[in-house]
């Protein structure tokens, strides 16, 4: 299995389906803006599964650093297409993830799942890769 990094709006462009599954709030373009943005100014990496086609699966990350945890991978977004699910794309591209988090310095790798029934496998899989549940997510919308 083959994963790297989308740097271009071709690749950008072939991760945008798996990305949308997990986002359908967006359109493709809104999307594709928003990635680009944050490509330039958070240091943001978009990884995906490379079949040649478009992407099955990818996800979203970057670096910071926090008082609580030191330098932190931060994962924005894990998503595999519906069709594409127990494949074993999501969990390679954690293990993708995880080995970038290692080779930065980082001391932990952290995401944030939405708590719901549609979400339970990805909280197995987060579970195997030996990631704990060690907080609550607080959010005030401000528009």
């Amino acid at each position: 299995m083959t994963i790297r990094l989308a740097t271009t709006e071709t690749d950008i462009r072939r991760c945008l389906p798996a990305m949308l599954a997990l986002r359908p709030h967006l359109t493709e373009e809104q999307a594709l803006s928003q990635i680009q943005l944050q490509q330039r100014e958070d240091r943001f990496q978009l990884a995906f599964v490379d079949t040649g086609e478009a992407a099955p699966a990818v996800a979203g990350y970057r670096m910071m650093n926090f008082l609580h945890s030191g330098r932190t991978l931060y994962i924005d977004d894990l998503s595999t297409l519906p069709d594409a699910r127990g494949k074993g794309y999501a969990g390679a591209l954690l293990d993708f993830v995880i080995e970038q988090a290692r080779q930065a310095g980082c001391q932990v790798v952290t995401l944030d799942s939405g708590h719901n029934p549609a979400r339970y496998d990805a909280h197995r899989l987060y579970l195997k890769k030996r990631f704990n549940i060690v907080s609550h997510h607080f959010r005030l919308d401000l528009q």
